[in-house]
């Protein structure tokens, strides 16, 4: 498999590989931990190639554990949209799905142990009082009025949290462990917090949730987990994951923390908590909006599994921080759908042009290929008449050298697949509007060179006026406008107005396209890009057959 080969070059296999060649370890056992809160993103795609597919390639395993211990922000939507997603890139977990509550008790009774040792204390501090008394990374934080609370006294306090006789925001359990450390992050976090909100799995049974930094090292020692791997800004808490674990003396694996780098895409933001403030402002449809970077929002607008392992497998894994070109994933897309897509013919600002030297009833039927490159792709009709619909930009009625490849006054042009055809005169409203174009064509050319060799250096679309079928453009472009958004202070203030540009047009009377079946789900429009058939309605004798087109990504890499 493809993905094997691009694990070898990571600094991960080599600490599994050492660690299986040395017997330190006899299985790997990975998981991925997404909390509840939302839909995955691009991101979420990287860590899940990696968790996944280390565990595929040694024989492994990987859990899929939700971390659902904030009921605030827990919804079953997001559960099954996450294992929905996992299971659409192809991978799939070790045995039945795990969750963080699932151990709510044995945490609880590990959050004792540590109270027991005279490592953790409630404190009645409020959170910002707590957050100034720990201090910068310039100053020493203080001990908390609290601190010095008694084992018993503590015990008591804590089960006077669970029971309810707190409000919420009012006492919380800390580790005990050191105010003047280096690490903020040691400084006697937060262990325990109350939440009065009903858990969409266990409801109103709870009303005190551990922390991130709590529960995940103990759940990793739980299940098994050999390696546990978390992005960046894990890497100061990992010295707090291993304290834990030393302290309150777990007897089953004790796994080891390893941190890689995020992915920082270009133009995009890849923080559940930004994009939900996306959808609440109306700013797009939901967290399956083509525009959004979410691995569902990527799949409607046309993106497949392969082109988006193959993006997290070409940009790999290390532990330096970049900021990755928007380019490099629509490549990946470009490389499949190129590969992969039929063509399509049609006219997104369409322009009349009339056949002079053709009877008003013509028709005729021409054979042309899907694919240029992949005859096993097949053939299908598309239909010649006298009227005929092209782009309005692919004519200019001034011939300049930037127009060479347009159809211009007295100038040849090739209809894609077709004739030769030659303009000779307009017509114009009163306004002086163009209405159409009045072409002569040459018989002799059906996918031909003149007989006199006259060269014709343009080739355009076009759609028969006759038969065609009713079609909605829409142009999708960076939802940003500013490349590095960790960079603003506002990210709202860089929405491009202009992400989703919709207009109206014509393809060809193509019945796949119409086809209940979906038989055609991407396709290419010559010059426009790559689209996915997002909707289609069948004719019937008060609709008109109509389909959507949307853009996936450009022919080309726009320059930004």
């Amino acid at each position: 498999m493809k993905v094997l080969k691009n694990f070898q070059f990571n600094f991960i296999y080599n600490i599994i590989y050492k660690d299986l060649q040395s017997k330190k370890i006899k299985q790997v056992h990975t998981r991925f931990p997404p909390e509840p809160n939302g839909y995955l993103h691009i991101g979420h795609a990287k860590a899940i190639c990696l968790n996944f597919g280390i565990a595929q390639y040694y024989n492994g395993k990987c859990n899929l554990r939700f971390d659902d211990t904030n009921p605030e922000t827990g919804r079953i939507e997001y559960r099954e949209s996450i294992k929905n997603d996992i299971k659409w890139l192809g991978f799939m977990w070790d045995g039945n799905i795990h969750y963080t509550t699932d151990y709510i008790e044995e945490l609880y009774n590990y959050a004792i142990k540590l109270i027991n040792k005279g490592l953790a204390y409630v404190d009645e501090l409020s959170m910002d009082d707590i957050k100034k008394y720990r201090g910068t990374l310039k100053k020493s934080g203080k001990n908390s009025p609290y601190r010095s609370r008694s084992i018993k006294e503590n015990l008591f306090q804590f089960s006077k949290m669970r029971d309810g006789g707190f409000t919420e925001g009012s006492a919380c359990l800390r580790a005990k462990i050191d105010m003047s450390s280096h690490s903020i992050v040691m400084r006697d976090p937060v262990l325990y917090r109350i939440k009065y909100a009903t858990h969409y799995r266990i409801g109103n049974s709870w009303c005190i949730y551990p922390t991130y930094d709590f529960s995940h090292c103990i759940a990793d020692a739980i299940e098994g987990i050999t390696h546990s791997l978390c992005t960046l800004e894990f890497q100061e808490n990992r010295t707090l994951y291993n304290w834990i674990l030393n302290n309150i003396d777990i007897t089953t694996t004790h796994p080891a923390q390893y941190e890689f780098s995020r992915l920082n895409l270009a133009y995009t933001i890849t923080s559940k908590r930004k994009l939900n403030i996306l959808i609440k402002n109306n700013i797009v449809e939901g967290w399956d909006d083509p525009r959004m970077p979410t691995i569902s929002g990527l799949r409607r607008r046309g993106y497949t599994a392969e082109s988006i392992k193959e993006f997290c497998y070409r940009i790999g894994i290390s532990k330096q921080d970049s900021l990755i070109k928007l380019s490099f994933l629509e490549a990946c897309i470009r490389s499949y759908l190129n590969k992969s897509a039929p063509r399509i013919m049609a006219v997104i600002n369409p322009i009349k042009i009339i056949i002079t030297n053709l009877p008003q009833e013509h028709t005729e039927n021409i054979r042309v290929p899907n694919h240029p490159n992949s005859p096993d792709m097949g053939t299908r009709i598309v239909i010649f008449s006298k009227e005929i619909f092209i782009n309005k930009n692919d004519f200019s009625e001034t011939a300049l050298h930037t127009t060479l490849h347009k159809l211009t006054i007295g100038k040849e042009i090739r209809l894609r697949h077709s004739y030769i055809i030659k303009a000779e005169y307009l017509e114009k409203d009163t306004f002086g509007n163009l209405i159409c174009i009045y072409c002569s064509y040459d018989p002799s050319t059906l996918n031909k060179h003149p007989k006199d060799g006259r060269k014709i250096t343009g080739v355009i679309q076009w759609v028969s006026a006759y038969k065609y079928i009713n079609t909605e453009f829409r142009f999708y472009n960076n939802l940003f406008l500013h490349s590095n958004l960790s960079t603003v202070k506002d990210f709202l203030h860089h929405v491009n107005p202009n992400s989703i540009i919709t207009y109206k047009g014509f393809s060809e009377n193509n019945e796949e396209l119409l086809s209940d079946k979906k038989l055609i789900n991407l396709c290419q429009i010559e010059r426009e890009g790559y689209f996915t058939v997002e909707k289609s309605q069948k004719n019937t004798k008060t609709i008109t057959p109509t389909i959507i087109f949307s853009r996936i990504v450009t022919l080309k890499t726009p320059k930004l």
